[in-house]
This record gives structure tokens, C-alpha cells and sequence, in this order.
């Protein structure tokens, strides 16, 4: 078994999906004499929290903030109590209040003359222990001695325990209690072994889990997995590429949770108190409702959002559990190419895939609504561009087997009186009179009023230049990727060519885009996480992209998209974008006008606002103007009274200027919701912790 049923190619396109050439070469695994590190790692706790909480080693706080006394006000506090509680044994110690206090022990030894005696001593320093410890805690409850030694004692005596406790064996995630109740004992003996040993890293735990899924849920027998796991171990049911891990690894992940880490929650009033100074994790939970990052360039977009993402994204995909496309300019640092299969560099003649114009589809009309809405989704003329699109594709594959090129498509629309009267000929010889009718309604069609014939002869030109010209070939001579591979745990990177052709490489990035929604939404097998990282969605939101984004939750996919600003989204597709989208970041340098955009999706909240008013305080008597002029002499400041008067409010959670102005350099405020409907408040995050 070499797979979990997702990684097996099932003929969805004419060309399967991309393997590198040859055998892959097997990744060396050296020994390690113990595996206690990937143990600690395995057993560490991942309690449930709340969305966007890092869930490794998580310890949850409470929900409402205590109200904690100011650290010098408690210090003072038990210093005085504790000087109060000396004083007090003091003065009973040397009889100053009285031998009262001894009446007790005088009533138990009456009938003891002796004063000598051993029963009068024992009895008497008894009683002075009851009394000393009922000042002890008396004083101790009087000045929150327990609140000083948790708060400012313990902290520097707790030691870090280096591994936590063993748990169980029925309860130990390193013995597969999984597959021992379910009868696969000799699998995971040689797991745990493996774990043991250090032969096991954290993707070949998650692949194989990934894979026993696949047996619980029927695609493939226990016998054939357990047959794998006794042959290969560890190395069992891998990746298609044989890798077993990333070339490099720049964040922290987890893959039991499937989170990477992106930074800390501050410690801000603005935070909800359970999510101050926790970690922020993300993960397919959250990606799953999409997400739109805006801040201008050097903000960290690239660098603390997409590139984590991507490269937590490839993880998973070893895992085979996610397939993963991620968008860029060429140069932008979405990760070395040895951390994807698939590596598309558009208008490099290095190149060693190409990219599918057409979306790997046989259907004229969708590939005819997928090619427009790349070439003039952002003119709102898709609709009657799709039919223009349709009337040339349809008869061309029916004649040659095919969609034509980009060279030929350009011929086409320009109207060249040479292929479409071979086309035509070619179709009557086969006797195909309804695409002959096609081809007679292009023409009536062609130069009247409103006709987008003329915009997508403008557009198909972008791509008909020698940079692209041995690309988007249609002919079977280059190895086109199509994102019908979508349903294979496939990692995929497309380089776009921005320098010297930024209007084509936003016209790709739609069609990569419109691709996507397309094929993901049509997957026979949607356990498989999908994922879009569009790095710089400049030129790309238009309203099929909206609606299609909308329809990915459903679909187990989610697109993330990062943008310098929302000025390069059309201003009446902003609100339906950042509605479309259930995780929403604006990183710090965002401009007011931006800022007014998510202030209004983030809504208002009740908040309580205090008013103080400080009323100054007239003596009336000789005696109290001179101990007001004394405190003014003193202070510097008129005696005053203040009044507090306390009411509820309804404020935003962060306004325009707020998010302007108020967000620190490496910040971002983030607020985030779950694929099951969970909400998190904007969050302020430190993305360099």
C-alpha cells in the first residue's frame, strides 16, 4: 500500500498527476539513539480551546479577567500584616494585653499543682501554637499572603518538568491504542518501536494516522495497511514524491492539530483575557472559511503569513492529508522548490511543467466560463464573453480533439477569414450543423455594438508573446499542470511572470483562481483539505471570484489572499469580499479608508465606560482650611472629591483610526471563525513572537 487512497491517480484528466521522473530518491533517515524527543513532543498535551488558540501545551485561563491588586499595593499589604501579626504576639507574649489570653490553659490545669509538670508544658505550648497560628492565618487572610506567594514566589520556584508524565499505556498516542483495539497489535508494536528509536518524525506519524483513517472509513482493507506498516515501518504509505519531510523548516508546527504557529496574542486590554499571551495557530479549521490579509508591502504578508502557511500547507500534504497551490511573483519566497512537486514558472524557459489554459476540462462551456472569467473577469463581461468563448471552443475540439492555443484562439477572435473557413469546411464534411450554427452566429455577432469579441482579442494578446510562447501549448508537446489534480495530495507552486508583464500575471492569477473554485467544488473525494495561497490578489477579486470563494467551505477548500490595500478591489465588491472570507487580517500601516472597511465587518460591542469627575472640597471650619492649605502645600493639588459614574456603551472594536494608528510594526489585528461557525474576536497579534 503506498497510499491512503487520495494519493492514487483515478483518471480525472488526460494527463495524470505530475511525479517526478524516475524513482525518487529515498530520503536518508539516520539513526537516533532514543526517540524521547519525538515522544515529549507526541505525549504533550493539546487540550480543546478556543479558535486560533495554539493548541500544543496549551494552558487554558478563564474567561473573565480577576481583579488584581497592583504589586507594590500587595507587597505593602502583607508587609503591614505581617509587622500587625508580630506586634499582636508581642504585646501577648509579654502580658501587655493581659494574661487573659491564658485563661484557657489555666482552666485545663487546675487539677495540676505542679507547674513543673509534663503534662502543663506539653498542654502549654500547645495552646501557644493555636494561638500563634490563629495570627498567622488571621494576618495571612488579612494580607492575601497566598495571592503574594502565587503570584510573585512561585513562579521563580516551579521548575519546568523536562518530559510530562507518563500517561497510561491504553491512554499513550506512542503505543497505538487505535490499532491494538482493533486488532492490529503487530502494526503497532512496530510502531512504537519505531517511535521509540527515533526512526518515527512528526509526518510519518500524521501520514499514517492520515491512512488508518482510510481504513476505518472503507477505501482500502486493515490487512493491506497492516501489511505496509510491518514491511516499511515508519516509512510506510508515502507520499507519492517518497519525501518524508520539508528541505527546511522556518515555523513551528504541529501536525497532531494541524496548526502553525504565526505568533503570540499581546497582552492587551483590547484581547479577550483568555487569549492574552497565548500562541496563534491556524490551521485547515480556520483556512477552511478563507482568508484576506491587507497591509502595504513590508508589513509581513509574504514573509510572517503566506510563506508559514504554504509551508504548513506542503507538511500536510506529505501528510496526505492537503493539496495545496501556491501563487506568487517569481522570487517571492513562498518556499524553495524542492518543498513542491509541481513548480510552474510561467514565461521561464526552464520551465519544466506547464500550465493548462483551459483547466484540464473536455466541456466547451466550461472551459469557455473558466477562460473568461481570466481574461475579462474584471470588466463585467463575463456572461457574454462565455458564449463568444463557447461559439469558437466547441467547434475547434470538435474538429481537431482539442481546445486551439493561445495563437490560434487569438486568430479566432480577431475574426481571420482563413481558420474559420477551415473550421466551417472541417465541420460540414462532418456533418455537424448545430456548431456550423455556432460559428454563423460568432459572425453576426463579430463588430456589433457591445460585442466583447474586441476586449478578449485585447486580453488573449497579454499571453500571445514570445516570453509565453512555449506556453499554454494545447498541441500534447509541453506537460501541462491542470488543477483537476486537486483531489491527490499534490503541492504545487506557480511562478508568475510580474516583471515586465504585471497585466498578464493578474489575468493568470485569475485564471489560476477561477481553476481552483472550479475543480474543488466538483472532488468525488472531499476529505482532502484544498488550499489556494494567492500571494498579492492585486487585480483578481471580481464577483464570480466572490461567489465561487463563498461556495469553498462546502467543498472542504479555502483560498487565502493578501492584498496592499483593498483600493485594488473594485469598491462594491470590498464588503462582499471581507463578508465571503470568515478570517479577515489587517496588518499595521493599513491607511484610515482601509481601515474603515473592516472597522464597519467587525461591527460594535457594549463596553463599559467610566466618567470621573473631580469636585473640589470647601473647608467651612478655621481648622480644616489649614489642613487644606497644608495638603495643597504638600501635593501641589486642591483637595478634591471624585465621583465615578459608570455606564454602558456601544463602541466599535477597532475603529478606523485605531487600526491606522494604533496597531505596533509586526502586528496585525485578526479576527478568525471556524468551517463549524466559531468566532473570535479581532485579535491584536504580535506576528514576530
Amino acid at each position: 500500500m503506498n497510499g491512503d487512497g487520495t494519493q492514487d491517480a483515478r483518471g480525472t484528466q488526460a494527463n495524470p498527476v505530475p511525479r517526478p521522473a524516475g524513482p525518487p530518491p529515498m530520503p536518508a533517515v539516520p539513526p537516533r539513539p532514543d526517540g524521547s524527543a519525538f515522544l515529549t513532543w507526541l505525549r504533550t498535551p493539546r487540550p480543546e480551546a478556543a479558535p486560533g488558540v495554539w493548541r500544543f501545551g496549551h494552558k487554558p485561563r478563564s474567561a473573565q479577567e480577576p481583579e488584581e491588586i497592583p504589586a507594590r499595593q500587595l507587597i505593602g499589604g502583607a508587609v503591614i500584616a505581617l509587622l500587625v501579626g508580630w506586634l499582636i504576639w508581642s504585646l501577648l507574649w509579654n502580658g501587655y494585653l493581659g494574661g487573659w489570653w491564658l485563661l484557657p490553659l489555666d482552666a485545663m490545669t487546675t487539677s495540676w499543682t505542679d507547674p513543673n509538670s509534663y503534662s502543663r508544658v506539653v498542654f502549654g505550648w500547645a495552646w501557644y501554637v493555636v494561638v500563634a497560628l490563629g495570627i498567622v492565618i488571621g494576618m495571612g487572610r488579612l494580607g492575601r499572603w497566598g495571592e503574594v506567594w502565587r503570584r510573585l514566589v512561585a513562579p521563580h520556584l516551579r521548575r519546568r518538568e523536562s518530559t510530562p508524565p507518563p500517561p497510561p499505556p491504553e491512554q499513550d498516542p506512542a503505543e497505538w491504542p487505535a490499532l491494538r483495539a482493533a486488532g492490529a497489535v503487530d502494526a503497532a508494536e512496530r510502531l512504537a518501536a519505531e517511535a521509540r528509536t527515533g526512526l518515527m518524525r512528526d509526518v510519518d506519524h500524521a501520514r499514517i494516522v492520515r491512512a488508518w483513517q482510510g481504513v476505518r472509513t472503507g477505501r482500502f482493507s486493515l490487512a493491506t495497511f497492516t501489511g505496509a506498516v510491518l514491511k516499511d515501518g515508519a516509512a510506510a504509505c508515502l507520499h507519492p514524491s517518497g519525501e518524508r519531510d520539508l528541505p527546511a523548516r522556518l515555523a513551528r508546527h504541529d501536525l497532531v492539530t494541524g496548526q502553525v504557529r504565526l505568533g503570540t496574542t499581546a497582552d492587551d486590554p483590547r484581547n479577550p483575557y483568555s487569549y492574552r499571551g497565548t500562541g496563534l495557530g491556524l490551521g485547515p479549521d480556520l483556512l477552511g472559511t478563507s482568508l484576506v490579509a491587507v497591509g502595504p508591502a513590508g508589513s509581513g504578508k509574504t514573509g510572517s503569513l503566506a510563506r508559514p502557511l504554504t509551508e504548513s500547507l506542503c507538511l500536510q500534504a506529505l501528510a496526505g492529508r492537503t493539496a495545496v497551490v501556491a501563487v506568487g511573483a517569481a522570487g517571492a519566497g513562498l518556499g524553495p522548490a524542492d518543498a513542491f512537486d509541481v513548480v510552474v514558472r510561467i514565461g521561464n524557459p526552464d520551465s519544466v511543467y506547464d500550465l493548462d489554459l483551459y483547466g484540464g476540462t473536455g466541456d466547451p462551456d466550461e472551459a469557455a466560463a473558466i477562460l473568461a472569467e481570466a481574461l475579462v473577469g474584471d470588466l463585467d463581461e463575463v456572461r457574454r464573453a462565455t458564449t463568444v468563448l463557447a461559439q469558437l471552443l466547441g467547434p475547434f475540439r470538435a474538429v481537431h480533439g482539442r481546445f486551439p492555443g493561445v495563437p490560434e484562439l487569438r486568430r479566432l477572435l480577431d475574426g481571420d477569414p482563413g481558420p474559420l473557413a477551415e473550421l466551417r469546411e472541417a465541420l460540414r464534411e462532418q456533418g455537424q450543423d448545430s456548431l456550423l450554427r455556432e460559428l454563423d452566429a460568432r459572425e453576426r455577432q463579430a463588430g456589433q455594438p457591445g460585442d466583447p469579441g474586441g476586449a478578449l482579442t485585447d486580453r488573449i494578446a497579454l499571453l500571445d508573446r514570445p516570453a509565453f510562447a512555449g506556453f499554454f501549448d494545447t498541441s500534447g508537446q509541453s506537460r501541462p499542470f491542470s488543477l483537476k489534480a486537486l483531489d491527490h495530495p499534490v503541492r504545487v507552486r506557480v511562478d508568475l511572470p510580474e516583471r515586465g508583464h504585471a497585466d498578464a500575471s493578474r489575468m493568470l492569477a485569475r485564471l489560476v483562481l477561477a481553476q481552483f473554485t472550479a475543480s474543488v467544488t466538483v472532488r468525488e473525494d472531499r476529505s482532502l483539505f484544498a488550499c489556494l495561497v494567492l500571494d498579492d490578489a492585486t487585480g483578481v477579486v471580481t464577483p464570480e471570484a466572490v461567489r465561487g470563494i463563498q461556495r469553498l467551505r462546502s467543498a472542504n477548500a479555502g483560498v487565502v489572499l493578501t492584498l496592499r490595500t483593498l483600493d485594488d478591489v473594485p469598491r462594491p465588491l470590498r464588503g462582499p469580499l471581507l463578508g465571503a472570507t470568515g478570517c479577515r487580517m489587517a496588518l499595521s500601516g493599513l491607511t484610515p479608508w482601509d481601515g474603515q472597511d473592516f472597522a464597519e465587518v467587525w461591527g460594535k460591542e457594549w463596553t463599559e465606560a467610566r466618567d470621573v469627575t473631580d469636585r473640589q472640597i470647601i473647608a467651612e471650619t478655621p481648622a480644616g482650611k489649614a489642613v487644606h492649605m497644608l495638603r495643597r502645600v504638600i501635593t501641589g493639588k486642591a483637595p478634591t472629591a471624585r465621583a465615578v459614574t459608570v455606564r454602558q456603551v456601544e463602541r466599535e472594536r477597532w475603529s478606523a483610526s485605531e487600526l491606522a494608528h494604533a496597531v505596533p510594526p509586526g502586528h496585525a489585528v485578526l479576527s478568525l471563525t471556524t468551517v463549524k461557525g466559531e468566532h473570535a474576536p479581532p485579535l491584536l497579534v504580535d506576528l514576530r513572537n
